[in-house]
């Protein structure tokens, strides 16, 4: 669903100019400031604001409080214009902040060259459904994303990938050849993922690396991301070396990694490691 049909307007644009920027509290401050002669506010399910418009000269503007709060300066710019109050729930407004975008990015972003190995699908498919299963709809984070044929691989099995990724180019490609859906992707430092999306059941991050001596502190606080916001965890590498790497960072993050070959792939996918949380829960 579009964002401009939950709040019941023709067409909307948000003040943020990326989805990276929905952290940023500069433009909660832009907004209060900037307001018009009409405002709506829509709540989630738990009478939180999880979004604040207002309707000036150009049309509406927006800005979405997902990922930030509202200031009090925010809240009573909202109420000089007697503005009208909408409900609907988080997850469902938040489908439709990834939707803009997604949108946005791939009308102004050249995608990058075609980067899929037609065989890859298939050996992603084995070592996913190897370790999981067929999926019931359930969330499943896709870390690092690219061009999303591990989303799709997510979704041919049944669950519903949450994808992101740094590279705007190779979101755009994957977004042009439908493995990635507006709805469902991101472009965020991965990194910083916790500040946008809460913890999952389930998260991948395949082909990560090459890790090394050069990359190994970036891998790092990207795979801490990844188990952060997922509570199981498979993480594909190409090389022995690097699962030492990911069983260490797991046991960080209060993780048992177990590791196995995958005889299918001999370099983006020969080691798998999943990560599950010690204890109960």
């Amino acid at each position: 669903m579009k964002a401009a049909a939950i709040l019941e307007v023709d067409s909307l644009a948000f003040i943020e100019p990326s989805f990276a920027a929905l952290t940023d509290p500069l433009y909660t401050d832009l907004l209060a400031t900037d307001n018009g002669e009409e405002g709506r506010m829509l709540v989630d399910e738990h009478e939180e604001p999880i979004a604040v418009a207002f309707h000036e000269e150009s049309g509406w503007i927006a800005g979405s409080f997902l990922c930030r709060h509202p200031s009090v300066t925010l809240i009573d710019a909202f109420e000089q214009v007697n503005g009208e109050i909408y409900q609907e729930d988080r997850v469902v407004w938040a489908s439709a902040v990834r939707e803009y975008f997604s949108l946005q990015l791939a009308n102004d972003m050249p995608p990058a060259m075609e980067d899929l190995n037609p065989v890859r699908k298939g050996i992603l498919t084995d070592v996913i459904a190897g370790v999981w299963g067929k999926g019931s709809g359930e969330i499943c984070i896709d870390c690092g994303c690219g061009s999303g044929v591990g989303s799709l691989v997510l979704r041919e099995l049944g669950y519903t990938p949450l994808s992101y990724d740094n590279d705007p180019t190779l979101l755009s490609l994957g977004l042009a050849k439908g493995r990635l859906l507006p709805e469902e992707t991101m472009c965020l430092d991965a990194t910083q993922v916790a500040a946008y999306t809460g913890p999952v059941s389930r998260g991948i991050g395949i082909m990560m690396g090459e890790i090394n001596t050069f990359s190994a502190d970036m891998w790092h606080l990207i795979a801490a991301g990844l188990f952060s916001v997922s509570k199981e965890t498979l993480i594909t590498v190409g090389t022995e070396p690097e699962t030492y790497l990911i069983r260490e960072w797991g046991a960080e993050a209060g993780r048992t990694v177990e590791v196995r070959e995958s005889p299918g792939d001999a370099f983006y996918d020969h080691w798998v490691c999943v990560a599950r949380a010690d204890g109960p829960g």
